[in-house]
């Protein structure tokens, strides 16, 4: 277990989120999290707890009926053009069901995030390559991903969520449709290739994936509290 970087200002810091959709009932209730650069916390629940919403709202991909997020230190804007930018210069995402280009080379998926961004072609390619190889994937580069197996191609995934480097990687369930073995492999490709000051928050049921984060934070009925890792 890796120790947080201290740091002068949060990375990601929610503050009294509560959220429901239109009058239903209230799904999250004045959830506060504060997440320091380079920690990993591991967001923990029964099915309807609030994980998947709180996962949303972190994101940037829902607005909270209320509370505020600041993303490394600042607060997210109002319009829908900021919050994507926002999304798209901060943000990577490591998803349960698998979002790939499966006619598209390993390489070509993990660039595609990074040309999004503006990065340089050339770059974007050098980048690639280095967080195939940090995910254990250097001799499948040129590899269509429909060819890969299931643990394979979300390694390509870990590897575009961290060729970006994002301030923030939200990860939902990762392994939820590995084996075991399998699993194992994929955490240790992502603990591995993000850099060191990546918050990783990863939302889940595998107690093996907890007990590899930092922190780990309960959500019962809507309200979060801290436990023990």
């Amino acid at each position: 277990m890796s120790t947080p970087t201290a740091a002068a200002n949060p990375a990601l810091e929610l503050t009294g989120i509560s959220h429901r959709y239109g009058r239903g009932p209230w799904v999250l209730r004045n959830v506060d999290l504060t997440i320091t650069a380079g920690e990993t916390v591991a967001l923990v629940g029964p099915s309807g707890s609030g994980k998947s919403t709180l996962l949303s709202i972190t994101g940037l991909l829902t607005t909270p009926t209320e509370g505020s997020v600041r993303v490394g230190g600042d607060p997210v804007p109002q319009s829908d053009g900021g919050r994507s930018r926002m999304r798209t210069e901060r943000y990577s995402w490591v998803f349960q069901t698998v979002n790939v280009f499966g006619a598209r080379t390993a390489q070509d998926n993990v660039e595609v995030g990074m040309l999004s961004q503006g990065v340089s072609r050339r770059e974007a390619a050098d980048r690639a390559r280095l967080a195939l190889d940090a995910v254990g994937l250097s001799n499948h580069r040129d590899k269509p991903v429909r060819t890969l197996s299931g643990g394979e191609v979300q390694r390509v995934c870990i590897a575009r969520a961290t060729a970006v480097r994002p301030l923030v990687i939200l990860a939902d369930e990762p392994t939820g449709q590995l084996d075991r073995a399998t699993s194992d492999v994929v955490l240790d490709a992502l603990w591995g290739a993000r850099h060191p000051e990546s918050v990783l928050l990863v939302a889940t049921h595998d107690p093996i994936v907890a007990e590899r984060c930092d922190r780990v934070v309960r959500l019962l009925d809507g309200a979060a509290s801290e436990a023990a890792a």
